[in-house]
């Protein structure tokens, strides 16, 4: 994990992500991401996000986001909501 980002409050930010499988509409299946991202706004889970909705055959179902500060002692924050449209 780059030092630079965190200094600059990127944060270890952690999604659980449901989707429809695409063969099988009615089954959900969870997909975890993890990168440092900038809380409450997550322009790169954002980015994944967008990529996913232009590349991947899988409808997205709902996104769960928590984010922890990593040089700090270990405390995780409060879990952010994100609304897809």
């Amino acid at each position: 994990m780059s030092l630079a980002l965190q200094m600059r409050d990127y944060r270890l930010t952690t999604a659980e992500i449901l989707y429809h499988l695409p063969d099988h509409p009615a089954v959900l299946q969870s997909f975890v991401w993890q990168n440092l991202d900038l809380a409450p706004r997550f322009p790169e889970l954002h980015k994944f996000l967008d990529f996913w909705t232009r590349n991947i055959e899988g409808r997205l179902h709902s996104v769960r986001v928590g984010a922890a500060e990593v040089i700090t002692p270990g405390r995780w924050s409060a879990p952010h909501v994100l609304t897809l449209q």
